[in-house]
Order: C-alpha cells, then structure tokens, then sequence
C-alpha cells in the first residue's frame, strides 16, 4: 500500500515540475537590414527618329546653317545622349551660333546655362573616351564659359576647370585653353596679387613651357601659332607686376642652359627680360652671349655689353657696343642709338678716355634728346675728373690755377642737366659739390692777367669751352 502511495505521488509530481516557471532567455531582436533597392539607370534608346535627326543636324552643321541644325540636335541631345560624340562637338557650334544670335539677355542666360549642362552630360556619358577625355571636355567648357558669362569678371568656377584641363592633358592641351588659363590666372591675380602671385606665377610657368615644347616640335602642326600665344603671354606676365628679377630668374635659371642652341628662343627670352626690366639679370647677360654665339644681332651685342659694364670689363664693353651700333637694323622701329651711344659714352669715361666719352656724349643727345640730362651729366664729370694741363707745359702753380678752371665748365654742364626732371637733384648736388673747387678769390686777385671775376673765359686744352669767371664760395 505504501509502494502505491509512492508511485502516485511521483505520477502526480511530474505535471507539477513540468509547470514549474523557467528562467526565460534574454532574446534580442535583430533590426532587419534596410532594403536598399539597386536603382539601375537605364541607357537612353536609340530610335530610329534619333538616327534621323542625328543625321539631319550633322548635315545642317557640315553646311554652317545652324539655324536648322537646332531643333534636331536638341531632340537628339534630350532623348538619345549617347548615341553618338557629335552630339556634344557639332552641339557646341550650335549653341555658340544660338548664343551670338540671341537677342535678349534672358536668351542668352538660358543658352548659356544649356551650354554648361551639355559638357556635363558629355563628361557622364563620354568622359572615359581616350581621345577627349573628362580633360579635354572641362577645357572645352572652362573656354565656352569664359565667353557665356562675362559678368563672372573672376571666373572662379572657369579657372578650376581650366586647371585639370591643362594637367591632364598637358602637351595635347589645345591652345585656346591654355590662353584662357594664362587670361583667367591673370586676373584673378590682379583682384589680390598678394594672396594669388604665387598662383599665378606657377600657372604662367606651366602655361609658358608648354607653349615652348610645342613651339620647339616639328611634329606639331600648331607650332607657328604656340610661338606667337608664348610671345603674349610673356608680354601678359612682364606687364602684371608679379615678375620680379628674382623670380625671373627662378623661373628660367635652367633655361639657357637648355635651349641655348636656338637662337629665337635666347632672342624672345631677352625681349621678355628686356620688357620687366630685368637686363641686370644673370639669366640675360647668358642668354645675349649664346645668342651672339649663334648669330650676333644688335640685341645680343648689347645684352653682351652690359653684362662686361657689369663686370667692369670696360675695354669689352666698348666692343660689344660699336658692334651692336653697327648692327642696328636701317628699317627699326624703336631707334636705340641714343641709349647704345650714352652707354658707350659711359664706358669711355671709365676707361678715362675723356674726350672720347664726350664725343659719344654728344651724338648720344644728338640722336635721342632724351639723354640730354644724362649726357650733359657725363661731360661734366669728364671735365671735372681730367686734369688737363700739365706742369710739365706750365709752371707748376699756373697749371693748378689753370686745372681748377675745368670745374667752371663742369659746373656749367651739370647746370644744363638740371633742366630735366630726370636728372635735376643729382645735378644739383653735383653743382654743390664741384663750386668748392673753382679758383679762391685770392687765385683770381693775383693771376687779374688772366681772370676777371664775372668775365668770358675759354677753358683750354680739349675741353675748349667758353665760361664764366667765378670765385669758390
């Protein structure tokens, strides 16, 4: 009886463990990952009213009636994108036509805009093509941007473009892209040349020496007009202010040294120096001697003479200067005789060859009436530094009294240099300085056979010059 009680109360036990509460599991639900859905652009159709068009605006283009090329190509342009590159090229001479031909501002704007949204699409649809690529493409678009919008006086947006136009596609750049950079870097580095000098001096670097290597290939077909584009845009560079010597100088330090050997890129590359007013520069005394090497010309004679005034090379000097007036071109347009005859004048003086200096001096202001100050300047320091008259021909106190007679006809000179602005406060203390030699009162007072004070004198010896007596103060 026990055993059965027993075995009904294990029985009866089951259900109640079986009913006892379990601990329950901790269970995190997972946040389902969001659907992303794959939206797949689908490629324009080509129809075969596209085809039609496509061939109807590329026949109007090949005849320039660009009027009936319009409608067409816009119906190409808005329906089929990718069927064909003359989309983009023949749809930039039409939008160019439709721009000129514009006759309200609002028509012009919306043109204009089309224009910039035409090179975008171009670029999404054809910007991997290895002929004209994404590159080539932003050129295209910086250069038509330029000529749409000519309020934007900055061009910010363009200059960008422009930038990743010319670095990736460097020599095969075409030209009227890398004048636009040249232009764009130009002015912006006008609105602030402190903040973009550096800029714009990098960009006149890489925008310069391409034109020099397509300048340089006989292969390029282009190479005529990259020489004369290299000519403005080193003229466009020497007149915007960022050109100093120093950095002329670290632009083309290298410069000779590697293209020496033509003679019209030493010729243009002294021209530019010329044009900054860096003629004091290492770089153009060594481009005038490989220049006078190859063919010597009057420019390179004169670059060569005053790299030996430089030097101090005096004697050279004045070699190179009769050679560089002997090769003045009869038919030039800007006569430098007047500068070579003063600069020769100049060197003479420092070669102590007095009355040569004076002679040169003379047909110097006689050719150019500009050097008039300077001239008059010179021979009056040539007077006032010889010493003409010699013990050995007069007693020795009648040949020093006669030697400080020179300073009359000197000061006399520096006087005559006065009159021009250039040259006024020089002569002026040239005029102070050189008084304090004329003969004392007590010269003039016991040598009355030969002075009288405020009387005609002729100063003797080379110099011959009539002047008036007057007494040191």
């Amino acid at each position: 009886m026990k055993r059965n009680v027993l075995i009904i109360a294990l029985v009866l036990a089951v259900p109640a463990l079986a009913c006892a509460k379990k601990p329950k599991k901790q269970v995190v639900e997972e946040t389902p990952a969001p659907v992303v859905e794959t939206v797949v652009e689908e490629e324009p159709v080509v129809t075969d009213e596209c085809m039609q068009n496509a061939s109807l605006f590329d026949q109007s283009c090949k005849n320039k009636q660009y009027q009936d090329a319009y409608e067409p190509w816009l119906q190409v342009y808005n329906t089929c994108p990718t069927y064909t590159k003359a989309i983009y090229s023949k749809g930039a001479q039409i939008l160019e036509w439709k721009y000129n031909n514009a006759t309200t501002a609002e028509e012009k704007k919306a043109i204009a805009q089309l224009a910039m949204e035409m090179y975008d699409k171009r670029i999404k649809y054809f910007g991997n093509d290895p002929k004209y690529p994404e590159a080539y493409i932003l050129g295209q678009k910086a250069v038509d941007y330029c000529a749409y919008f000519p309020e934007d006086e900055l061009k910010l947006s363009a200059y960008e473009w422009l930038k990743k136009s010319v670095d990736g596609m460097g020599m095969n750049s075409q030209l009227k892209v890398l004048r636009s950079l040249a232009e764009v870097s130009h002015n912006i580095y006008k609105s602030n040349p402190e903040k973009y000098a550096e800029q714009y001096i990098a960009d006149y670097s890489q925008v310069s020496g391409l034109l020099q290597q397509l300048w340089n290939d006989p292969a390029s077909k282009n190479a005529n007009d990259a020489g004369v584009l290299k000519e403005y845009v080193d003229g466009l560079f020497a007149v915007s202010g960022a050109a100093s010597c120093d950095k002329m100088d670290d632009l083309y330090k290298n410069y000779v040294t590697t293209n020496g050997m033509y003679l019209e890129d030493m010729l243009k590359l002294m021209k530019l120096y010329k044009r900054v007013g860096c003629t004091d520069s290492e770089v153009y005394f060594a481009a005038a001697e490989a220049a006078h090497k190859l063919q010597p010309t009057e420019e390179s004679a004169a670059g060569c003479a005053k790299m030996s005034m430089k030097k101090g090379e005096w004697k050279t000097a004045c070699e190179y200067w009769d050679q560089a007036l002997s090769l003045i071109p009869e038919d030039v347009v800007d006569d430098p005789r007047g500068e070579y005859l003063y600069n020769m004048a100049y060197s003479l003086f420092n070669m102590k060859r007095y009355a040569d200096a004076r002679s040169y001096a003379r047909n110097s202001m006689e050719s150019d009436p500009a050097f008039a100050g300077k001239c008059n300047l010179l021979i009056g320091l040539c007077y006032a530094s010889s010493q003409p008259f010699s013990s050995s021909e007069y007693p020795a106190a009648k040949a020093a009294i006669l030697n400080k007679t020179v300073f009359w006809a000197a000061v006399d000179k520096f006087q005559e240099a006065r009159k021009y602005a250039d040259c006024a406060e020089i002569a002026a203390n040239y005029i102070a300085t050189y008084s304090k030699f004329f003969p004392t009162q007590d010269d003039l007072f016991f040598n009355a056979d030969l002075f009288t004070i405020g009387g005609s004198y002729v100063v003797g010896s080379w110099i011959n010059e009539r002047t008036t007596c007057r007494a040191a103060k």
